[in-house]
């Protein structure tokens, strides 16, 4: 491989390690750097192999910065170069459930277990409202007020995640392979609870949307 091509992980890349607070300003430069470097006028006169190969280590450079620019996406990925992939990014769990036509297994955290009930049994009211015509004022008051109370716990669980990503990376730079699993443990729970509440957010907007 010509010294123009990378190997490894989305970090090696941009040459970063495996932390999760990164400097977004100097990643975009950095990508733009790359870009240049693999742009395919530069490998105009390089045989078919090498082009074929700048083209295929430019659309990797996309995906890697599509990546890591993204906090939560950089946070699932990480946790994928550790062995752990989440339930809901899982492809074989994508397919499973569109083969059986079922839903996609959620992790429900236990707290939510009762919100989610009653946001469960409003939303069926809503459903059968409109089907009659009708239009429950009281009904859309409560499903608001249920919006509102995730939306919190949406920016509570963000805060949290920002929390463990400074512990992440103070683990990663002091070799704490302990620190790091503990970091790495808590994420994954925050992170499915962030995709269990982002789904209750999008079903009470989908039934609040006029019909």
């Amino acid at each position: 491989m010509r010294d123009e091509f990378v190997t490894g992980d989305y970090f090696s890349f941009f040459s970063l390690p495996k932390k999760l607070v990164v400097d977004t300003a100097a990643l975009e430069k950095s990508f733009y750097a790359l870009s240049r470097r693999l742009h395919p006028d530069r490998f105009a006169s390089r045989s078919a192999a090498e082009q074929s190969a700048a083209l295929s280590q430019s659309s990797r450079l996309n995906d890697a910065y599509r990546t890591l620019k993204d906090p939560i996406a950089r946070t699932e990925y990480l946790l994928k170069l550790e062995g752990v992939e989440m339930e809901e990014q899982s492809k074989a769990a994508t397919e499973a459930a569109r083969a059986s036509g079922e839903a996609k297994k959620q992790i429900v955290p236990v707290d939510l277990l009762e919100e989610a009930f009653e946001l469960n049994m409003q939303l069926e009211e809503m459903r059968m409202a409109r089907k009659m015509g009708d239009d429950d004022p009281q009904l859309r008051q409560d499903l608001l007020a249920a919006k509102s109370s995730f939306d919190a716990k949406m920016a509570a669980t963000q805060a949290e995640l920002e929390t463990l990503w400074v512990r992440w990376d103070a683990a990663f730079d002091a070799d704490d392979a302990s620190a790091k699993a503990s970091a790495r443990d808590a994420m994954v729970a925050l992170l499915n609870r962030r995709s269990y509440l982002r789904n209750l957010v999008r079903d009470v907007n989908d039934a609040l949307e006029p019909a």
